[in-house]
């Protein structure tokens, strides 16, 4: 059974001083504090949100 893949996010800079929009995903993701790190899971929803905020996080593929 192969494993379903995941994604290790990492706050790297504030949110401080970009839209709410930012702020709002990256609240959604579950990054509360800087260097701060959730696993989520690896699919569309997810890398798309990354996506928008990538200047504020670091994404590792596990």
């Amino acid at each position: 059974m192969a494993q379903e893949k995941q994604l290790k996010v990492t706050l790297v800079r504030s949110p401080i001083g970009y839209n709410k929009k930012q702020l709002q995903i990256i609240e959604a993701l579950g990054l509360r504090k800087l260097n701060n790190s959730v696993v989520l899971p690896d699919n569309a929803s997810i890398r798309g949100s990354i996506s928008h905020v990538a200047h504020l996080v670091k994404v590792e593929e596990i």
